[in-house]
């Protein structure tokens, strides 16, 4: 496998476990929504359907580019559940400063991801291309829930950052360069 394979294979290792690690959150604070903020169970239902095919599609185009799951799934779906029941414990301002800390950080991924993919894998690409849509939806709900700044989004943001660059072996600042 050579440096491009390896990389294409980290960005579907890390979007294929980012995902599962949303779908952990979402399902947490679905959870805990329930007692907190009943008015966000709906729409937290409809973004942890995104998903949960996200997370599908990610793992469908794994295959063909010899790229495996993370390592690290344990501690996406585990820190997931637990980041996602905490916050929706803490009820609707953490709800939603958690859940627009994760897509603002994944935002800027999938652009780079974007970019550096282009000319070299037109398949994946496209995928994240879509995928993105729904993604900067989930963003502008939460940012539409008010602000979303302070301790614990960048809190958040340095966890999902750190992951990333985790599950990618550091690959995530290479694209960043691109």
């Amino acid at each position: 496998m050579n440096d491009s394979d390896r990389l294409i294979a980290g960005i579907l290792r890390v979007n294929h476990g980012g995902e599962h690690g949303a779908v952990a959150i979402y399902r947490g604070q679905i959870l805990a929504a329930r007692l907190t903020a009943r008015e966000l169970v709906a729409p937290l239902s409809t973004i942890l359907a995104h998903e949960i095919r996200h997370r599908a599609v990610f793992q469908a185009l794994m295959p063909d580019r010899r790229a495996r799951p993370c390592r690290l799934m344990l501690l996406w779906s585990l820190g997931g559940g637990l980041l996602g029941l905490a916050t929706g414990l803490l009820g609707r301002r953490a709800i939603m400063t958690c859940t627009a800390a994760v897509e603002r950080t994944v935002h800027q991924h999938l652009a780079d991801q974007k970019h550096w993919l282009a000319g070299r894998d037109e398949e994946l690409a496209l995928a994240i291309a879509e995928i993105e849509v729904e993604e900067l939806e989930h963003l502008a709900f939460a940012e539409a829930g008010g602000p979303a700044e302070g301790p614990l989004a960048r809190m958040i943001e340095a966890v999902t950052e750190t992951l990333i660059w985790l599950a990618t072996r550091g690959g995530s600042t290479r694209l960043a360069r691109c």
